[in-house]
């Protein structure tokens, strides 16, 4: 499974903005984005963030939600082509694939603070859908898919401690979840309104139109 592996902080200042890809570590003063607020590189500091022409604005924001859910460029535009054939909008349909992914549905279930360490619980072989182990990342839920975290004392732990730090983020209305058993179920498919970050999937859209 191709991944990026460089350094995290090194994205979030290229897009300008917090992406927080290191969980709870994006919000202490640790953080890099918040001490070097400039465009990474040798010479980045001397540079200037100057008006982005409409092509550099839609690939910007292209590589922003690919990076905020760690996808790289061809499973990115194999999302892109799912989404232009189905039928619906095309942006929309595109967001409610990133938001199906299996790792995605356990960030958003607090049990990890960011979608890396998410996609590792997933690796490890520590996620079920109805009944069922399921190790890839990419997996998509369904409505009405039943999800449970099964884990040893030691690891549930960490997995409560996850929820604790992670409860302020709110948890989606189309996910279901019952935190003293880890269990959760897919009420319905996610929709634009469930989707809080600041996206704009039609510049992607105009972008992979070319």
């Amino acid at each position: 499974m191709a991944r990026y592996i460089g350094p995290s902080c090194r994205l979030c200042r290229r897009e300008a903005m917090k992406l927080f890809l290191k969980g709870t570590r994006c919000t202490t003063e640790k953080c890099s984005f918040a001490r070097r607020q400039y465009i990474p590189g040798q010479h980045g500091q001397k540079q200037t963030r100057q008006k982005l022409s409409n092509y550099a604005q839609q690939l910007r924001e292209k590589q922003k939600v690919k990076r905020i859910y760690g996808i790289l460029e061809r499973q990115f535009r194999n999302y892109f082509e799912k989404a232009a054939k189905t039928k619906g909008v095309t942006g929309e349909t595109l967001l409610q694939y990133l938001e199906r992914r299996i790792d995605n549905v356990v960030f958003h279930l607090h049990l990890a603070t960011s979608r890396s360490e998410a996609r590792q619980i997933v690796r490890h072989n520590h996620v079920y859908v109805n009944n069922h182990k399921v190790n890839v990342p990419s997996f998509l839920v369904k409505k009405d898919d039943a999800i449970e975290v099964k884990a040893k004392e030691t690891f549930r732990k960490k997995l409560q401690n996850n929820l604790e730090v992670s409860k302020e983020r709110g948890m989606p209305a189309w996910l279901e979840f019952d935190a003293n058993n880890f269990k959760a179920k897919v009420l319905r498919l996610p929709e634009r309104a469930d989707i809080s970050l600041p996206i704009k999937e039609q510049l992607i859209v105009e972008l992979y139109s070319k």
